[in-house]
């Protein structure tokens, strides 16, 4: 009895190998307009990509495990509901209230030591404590910047020249 429960499981391990979870594989294009609108440092640009983008974009670099059933459905799934709590690639989609509260939770959770999730630290270590404070100085300033655009609308530029009122005489049209 155990050695046909035994050779059931093996043959459900083996057959989930060919069942593998869609990849999160796009354009680092939608990165980089993030980054272009909300201004990062190359310093905390490089703690997002080793720190948030895995699970927090439209692009994540899998490691050799992720090739391995049952754990490339649990990443999956964690990258899946990352996403949905907060994906850098969709940024251009979020109204300013997003936005900002987006960027208030991404301050909470890292102040609470929730993220990165304990599961990604396991291979891929702790996020210190001076990569957080810059990540959470830099989501203050990001999130100032927006409701600063937000209370004072730029100004448009007008041309500064007096306008002419010419003598024409307007004709009908024959």
């Amino acid at each position: 009895m155990i050695k046909r429960i035994l050779f059931l499981l093996v043959l459900i391990f083996l057959i989930s190998q060919f069942l593998r979870p869609t990849k999160n594989e796009a354009s680092y294009d939608s990165i980089a307009t993030f980054e272009a609108a909300t201004i990062v440092s190359a310093e905390v640009k490089t703690i997002l990509q080793n720190q948030c983008y895995d699970c927090h974009s439209n692009v994540t670099r899998y490691p050799w495990y992720m090739e391995v059933s049952p754990i490339s459905h649990w990443m999956a799934y964690h990258i899946k509901e990352g996403k949905e709590h907060f994906n850098v690639s969709e940024w251009e989609s979020y109204t300013d209230k997003q936005k900002n509260h987006k960027l208030e939770e991404f301050v909470e959770e890292i102040e609470k030591k929730a993220m990165p999730l304990e599961s990604y630290t396991w291979m891929h270590g702790k996020l210190p404590d001076s990569d957080a404070e810059k990540l959470i100085n830099w989501a203050k300033q990001t999130s100032d910047a927006i409701t600063k655009g937000k209370e004072e609308p730029q100004e448009k530029v007008t041309d500064s020249l007096p306008v002419k009122v010419s003598d024409s005489t307007v004709v009908d049209s024959i």
